[in-house]
């Protein structure tokens, strides 16, 4: 019982840092990477199957080595590369969602692929009998098609995003887990502050699953 008074004394007077703060950052943190990876990630996807050898290769080796190295350790590599090579200034938040933007990206170029992939091929040979260019055949037939089939990959991306911003609070940037920091700090009470993040996130991810999950019953209904 102890326990739970202590979690309940913990909400009363540390409400604002785990709700308002902790949980604005982490949904900020992941529309931002959510949002600026699925465009970039077909920007990667594109530069992926051009013609021009070199922009293959090179976004390939960009994916594979994002792919290939932990997460953890690419959001310090942004964090202090990211303020030297840009003109103006970044924040710990914007080094760390740059950080967090790419590295959705080459996970979601690998979305795209396989979604446009899976359209059928026969859609591509009727858009050119019709006199559509290769780029007209991607934006207007095939990438439409290859979204709707996506979209729930993407859903959820979204839903792993939410929990991979976990590891911004390395840098504190504000989300939950440097809320639980800061609020475990003055507490000292450990398991009472990680149980409050824990039932938070499984919260957020449990709605947005939900809610993705009425979407795409409703994708489905409008086939």
């Amino acid at each position: 019982m102890e326990f739970f008074g202590n979690i309940a004394k913990i909400m009363a007077k540390y409400w604002q840092v785990f709700l308002l703060q902790g949980v604005g950052y982490t949904l900020l943190l992941s529309a931002i990477t959510v949002l600026c990876g699925a465009v970039l990630g077909l920007l990667l996807y594109l530069g992926r199957v051009a013609r021009f050898k070199p922009l293959n290769w090179l976004v390939i080796a960009v994916v594979e080595v994002i792919r290939g190295t932990p997460m953890l350790l690419q959001l310090y590599f942004f964090y202090f590369l990211v303020p030297k090579i840009l003109p103006f200034p970044v924040t710990e938040f914007g080094a760390v969602a740059v950080g967090l933007v790419i590295n959705s990206a080459c996970y979601v170029s690998e979305i795209f692929r396989s979604g446009i992939q899976a359209v059928d091929k026969g859609q591509t040979e009727a858009a050119r009998s019709l006199g559509l260019n290769g780029r007209q055949t991607m934006m207007r037939i095939i990438l439409p098609q290859a979204i709707k089939n996506i979209l729930p990959a993407l859903g959820n991306e979204f839903i792993m995003v939410v929990k991979d911003t976990s590891l911004a609070s390395t840098f504190f940037v504000g989300e939950l887990m440097t809320s639980y920091l800061k609020v475990k700090g003055n507490t000292y009470l450990t398991m009472e502050c990680l149980t409050i993040v824990g039932v938070i996130y499984f919260v957020l991810t449990f709605l947005l699953s939900k809610l993705l999950g009425a979407f795409e019953r409703r994708l489905k209904a409008s086939d």
